[in-house]
C-alpha cells in the first residue's frame, strides 16, 4: 500500500459559500465524515471546527441551500458541525475524481481558509498516477509526500509512540506541565526509569509532534 499527502487549491466554484466574516472565524476545519445523497441531492458532513462557534451558529439562517447546521461544544473555541445542505454539481466533480478502485481518502480533510484543502490518499500505486490525471481542471495540486504509507499524522495515535505517550502521561501525572512547574524532569526521569536526557528527549520529541499536529497546514 503506498499513500499520499495532497494538497487542493480549489477555484471559487468549489470553495466554501459562507461569508468571509464567517470563514475568517474558523482557524481549521477537519472533516470527519461525509455522505452523498444523490436521491435528495444533498451532501451531509460532520467536521471538528476550531473557531469562533458564536459566528458560525447563525451560518444555516444566512445560507438559503443549508438545511442544517448543528454545533456540539468541545471547549470554549472547538467544536463539531454537522451540516446538511445542497449537493453541487462541483463538489460530485470533485469527490469523483477520488472514486477509484483501490483507493481511499483517509479521514480528516483538513480545510485551511477557503481555498486549500489537505488530502490523504491510500491505495494500490498504480492507483496514485491516474488520481492526479482525474483532479479537475481548475485545482491546483501540490504532492507533498508520495510514500509507503505511514501512521496517520493527524491523529495522536498517529504521531506518538507507545513511550512518548508513558513520557507524556508521567509529567502530567507528576506536574511536569503545571504552571508554575511543581514536578522536576529528575522525577519523571525516575519514574521512567532512564536518565534524565532520555527522559528530556522523549518529552522534547512529543512535544514537537504535538506543536506539529497544531499548526501544520
Amino acid at each position: 500500500m503506498q499513500s499520499a499527502d495532497l494538497t487542493l487549491r480549489l477555484p471559487p466554484a468549489m470553495q466554501s459559500p459562507a461569508p468571509e466574516a464567517t470563514l475568517e472565524a474558523v482557524r481549521r476545519e477537519e472533516v470527519l465524515s461525509w455522505e452523498i445523497d444523490r436521491e435528495a441531492q444533498r451532501i451531509r458532513f460532520l467536521s471538528l471546527i476550531v473557531g469562533d462557534p458564536d459566528v458560525l451558529g447563525d451560518l444555516a439562517d444566512d445560507l438559503e441551500h443549508m438545511y442544517r447546521y448543528d454545533l456540539t461544544p468541545v471547549d470554549t473555541d472547538t467544536f463539531y458541525g454537522y451540516v446538511e445542505m445542497d449537493l453541487r454539481s462541483s463538489d460530485v466533480t470533485l469527490l469523483e475524481a477520488f472514486d477509484l478502485p483501490g483507493l481511499v481518502i483517509v479521514p480528516p480533510m483538513v480545510y485551511t481558509g477557503r481555498e486549500n484543502v489537505h488530502i490523504t490518499v491510500l491505495g494500490d500505486p498504480e492507483a496514485m498516477p491516474t488520481l492526479l490525471e482525474r483532479i479537475p481542471d481548475g485545482v491546483g495540486v501540490e504532492v507533498r509526500r508520495v510514500s509507503e504509507h505511514q501512521r496517520r499524522a493527524e491523529t495522536l495515535a498517529g504521531r506518538l509512540t507507545a513511550r512518548q505517550f508513558e513520557a507524556l502521561e508521567t509529567a502530567r501525572e507528576l506536574g511536569y506541565f503545571d504552571v508554575p512547574r511543581t514536578g522536576s524532569l529528575a522525577e519523571v526521569a525516575a519514574k521512567l526509569d532512564c536518565s534524565e536526557s532520555a527522559a528530556s528527549t522523549l518529552l522534547r520529541t512529543a512535544e514537537a509532534a504535538l506543536v506539529e499536529a497544531a499548526v501544520a497546514r
